[in-house]
């Protein structure tokens, strides 16, 4: 089973916290100095906030994954795309381990597939590609900002 991810930059983590904790009827199910994550089955979102430094807005979406099997699937679709794709391996970001792909949508939005190995105390950590901004939750480089609105 799949699931849509959704994160969001905010300016005031708290306020985003009870603005969204009160929009879905529950609280986060993690809550860290900087960031947020509510894992809703109705609707079946991993959504998450983060206050690291980035515009307020949509940071990136993606599909996260139950198992390696269904990460390998989503990445055969990936290469299909004829777009460059980005894989890291045990990467450290948002507070978790993950293998995840990266790629871009033709109007610059980065979508992340990822399957989670494991929770870690950490934002990020040494596992980062060199082609990732900590300050964009692990979001490639490459991903094009927005000039305005």
């Amino acid at each position: 089973m799949k699931r849509l991810h959704v994160h969001v930059s905010v300016d005031q983590l708290q306020a985003g916290i009870d603005f969204y904790s009160t929009m879905f009827g529950s609280m986060p199910t993690v809550v860290k100095p900087d960031y947020a994550k509510w894992m809703l089955d109705d609707p079946m979102v991993n959504f998450a906030i983060s206050q690291r430094g980035r515009m307020a807005g949509v940071n990136h979406l993606g599909i996260q994954v139950e198992s390696a099997a269904e990460l390998g699937e989503m990445q055969q679709r990936l290469v299909k795309l004829h777009a460059p794709v980005l894989e890291e391996e045990n990467a450290a970001c948002c507070y978790a381990k993950s293998d995840k792909y990266w790629v871009n949508d033709p109007a610059g939005v980065a979508w992340e597939t990822f399957h989670t190995l494991d929770s870690i105390p950490v934002y990020g950590g040494n596992a980062e590609s060199s082609r990732v901004q900590a300050a964009a939750c692990c979001t490639p480089a490459s991903r094009a900002e927005p000039s305005c609105c």
